[in-house]
């Protein structure tokens, strides 16, 4: 119930405008984001690595209207790679394909894709291609099966709530090009496609996971990003790892800015690469309802933070 008005609720066009002119929204909106410039998340990045911690610079944005939108928005990736050289810093870069004008046509978002891999490979970083709804699953593949056996340094995130996301996984270590960010997946799906209850998210998340950790993967090159805030999970996670001997290079831990600050901590002090995904940008409030809805518990924080005097 939660996801589902939340995700509408980011879909609101006229409810999004409004909103982002109530600073006490914002105000709780910085939890989970770093800020609105470039510099912010400079900031946040820099913040992280203090304590051990990898970025992820997550710049917001998606489908966007008009070929101009997606070249400034190419544009600003390219900024941020080249800021981020500037300053001897290397955290690996999020996309989203509808940010690059996935809506508008599939050359146009291959073409802006291309230009920031490329531009990412010179500054010896990666792209993470997010994975949006389930109407977009088949093309985001598509394209990053096109990309990923010229460019090593993508990889492409798979949603464990998908039904289909055993098949992907399958034919991804097929093809010997599985660097893969798993997470259970933050959008409102009908149940013939995605599974609707928790524990069968929860239960298909660690039978993918297991699949990518296993020795067969890995023998086919499969890297994992394990992409998750569930502690029950990540134990899990810790024991396969030491039972199976999974050598640290074939994995890391992801987890998102703001959330979990205690975990990340954890698994960075054990030495595990712990990687955050820290976003900034203007297009805000639909991430900022996204994660209100996956987790009631992100809604009550906001409550509270709200009314603390």
């Amino acid at each position: 119930m939660w996801r589902a008005v939340f995700v509408s609720l980011s879909r609101n066009r006229t409810l999004k405008h409004r909103v982002m002119r109530w600073g006490f929204v914002w105000r709780a909106a910085a939890r989970f984001v770093a800020g609105e410039t470039l510099e912010d998340g400079i900031r946040a990045l820099r913040e992280l690595e203090a304590q051990g911690i990898r970025g992820i610079l997550d710049h917001l944005g998606e489908n966007v209207e008009s070929p101009a939108d997606a070249e400034r928005a190419t544009e600003d990736y390219l900024l941020a790679l080249d800021r981020l050289a500037a300053l001897g810093l290397r955290p690996h870069l999020a996309v989203k394909l509808t940010h690059l004008g996935l809506d508008i046509g599939e050359a146009l978002c291959e073409r802006n894709l291309r230009r920031v891999v490329e531009r990412a490979a010179e500054a010896g970083t990666v792209v993470e291609i997010d994975m949006e709804s389930s109407a977009y699953t088949e093309r985001t593949l598509a394209l990053y099966r096109r990309l990923a056996p010229v460019y090593p340094n993508t990889r492409v995130a798979i949603q464990a709530y998908l039904y289909r996301s055993a098949q992907d996984v399958e034919r991804l270590i097929e093809e010997g090009i599985a660097r893969i960010r798993l997470c259970k997946g933050a959008y409102q799906e009908p149940p013939h496609i995605a599974y609707p209850r928790k524990r069968d998210v929860d239960a298909s998340y660690i039978r993918l996971m297991e699949r990518l950790l296993s020795a067969e993967a890995r023998a086919r090159g499969a890297f994992i990003a394990i992409a998750t805030h569930d502690e029950r999970i990540i134990r899990h996670a810790l024991r396969r790892i030491e039972e199976w001997t999974v050598p640290r290079e074939a994995f890391e831990f992801q987890m998102l800015y703001g959330i979990r600050r205690d975990l990340q901590v954890m698994l960075a002090r054990q030495g595990f690469v712990i990687r955050v995904y820290v976003p900034y940008g203007t297009e805000w409030y639909p991430y900022f309802m996204r994660r209100l809805g996956e987790r009631p518990a992100n809604l009550w924080f906001v409550a509270r933070h709200l009314i603390r005097p």
